[in-house]
């Protein structure tokens, strides 16, 4: 049977990514994998590409209707309708971490007898993640942080953020607004430094000609307190949260004397069990990027849980080449990268 994915329109609110490219399209079709791909209104990449490269076109969120032997294929969530899931996906599911509405969705697989094979948790047969927004992430998370100090600096609070054209546009753009101040540009400690998260970080600071401390598993492993964190302008937190993780800021810090103003929580993990950042208990929007957790001193974090999507054809096109070797091996979905992954689905299901 001839294997067929399914690449549905994303339907969350300003995501305009995709897992795949034209170029990736063409490859598995090459392979012998049947492709579809639904029309969006909001892609960053054009339809007539897909098309161009062989695959099906189907109307926008038709997925529900694919036959149940084929996989679905996105990024973000599903609508939280309730609905059973008779489908194989591959998304990020965000629910293995004790998240409420992580466990809505596996309840919702196990009704339907669906299988998520999520996008965190695919692994080489070393646990390295094949493929991760990662760089992205952090380039745009620091610029959010950014963006909320800038408006700290002004009286206010940070306004709604949008999607950018390139990278250079938004690098410009923060520079005409640091120059605006007439101020140098604040000290950032990013956690997570050697990643890729924490990398994108550096690199986004550092054009802003920011002071940088960079950290990473060595700086951390003592489990706390850190003080240090506290005499820097910006945090960056780069580590996704699990079990012994170390809280970076305990929520005493907001009533103590510090530099810090602005915590941008690029992994974003506020109602995990795990969450390394317990100042804060929700993630912020594109609409309110910034939330207000103290108000003298100050303390604002950032936390937007799709921050690629600021930069969508950059951050598209570096994640579908990471993940185009997997997808040409989805002809065996019982070992390697799907194996894992269904195993991870299949450990968290058991008490549902």
């Amino acid at each position: 049977m001839t294997t067929h994915l399914w690449v549905r329109a994303e339907q969350r609110e300003n995501e305009e990514r995709v897992g795949i490219t034209p170029k990736g399209v063409a490859a598995l079709i090459k392979s012998g994998i049947r492709v579809t791909v639904e029309e969006s209104s909001v892609r960053a990449i054009e339809l007539d590409g897909y098309r161009d490269a062989g695959a099906e076109i189907a109307a926008e969120n038709s997925w529900p209707q694919a036959p149940t032997d084929t996989i679905i294929f996105g990024l973000k969530e599903l609508p939280e309708d309730g609905t059973a899931l008779p489908h194989r996906h591959i998304m990020f599911g965000h629910a293995y971490k004790g998240q409420f509405s992580g466990r809505a969705l596996l309840e919702r697989f196990k009704a339907g007898g669906g299988t998520l094979y999520d996008l965190e948790y695919l692994v080489d047969e070393n646990g390295r993640r094949v493929a991760a927004f990662g760089y992205w992430a952090g380039f745009a998370g620091a610029a959010v942080s950014l963006k909320s100090w800038i408006a700290q600096k002004q009286g206010e609070i940070c306004g709604s953020v949008g999607v950018y054209k390139n990278k250079d546009a938004l690098v410009s753009e923060l520079k005409s607004e640091i120059a605006a101040l007439n101020t140098t540009a604040p000290s950032g400690i990013i956690i997570g430094a050697l990643g890729r998260v924490g990398t994108g970080a550096g690199d986004l600071l550092e054009a802003m000609g920011s002071q940088v401390t960079r950290w990473d598993m060595a700086e951390t492993a003592s489990g706390g307190p850190f003080p240090e964190i506290l005499d820097h302008d910006l945090f960056i937190n780069c580590i996704l949260a699990r079990p012994g993780t170390p809280v970076f800021v305990p929520a005493s810090a907001k009533d103590t004397d510090r530099k810090l103003t602005v915590i941008g929580d690029v992994a974003c993990d506020p109602d995990s069990d795990y969450n390394p950042v317990p100042v804060y208990d929700k993630a912020t929007t594109w609409d309110a990027p910034a939330l207000r957790v103290h108000d003298t001193p100050v303390l604002d974090v950032t936390a937007i849980d799709n921050l690629p999507s600021m930069l969508p054809r950059e951050s598209s096109e570096d994640f579908a080449d990471q993940l185009l070797p997997s997808l040409l091996t989805l002809t065996d979905l019982t070992s390697g990268v799907w194996g894992r992954a269904a195993a991870d689905f299949n450990e968290h299901t058991q008490d549902i």
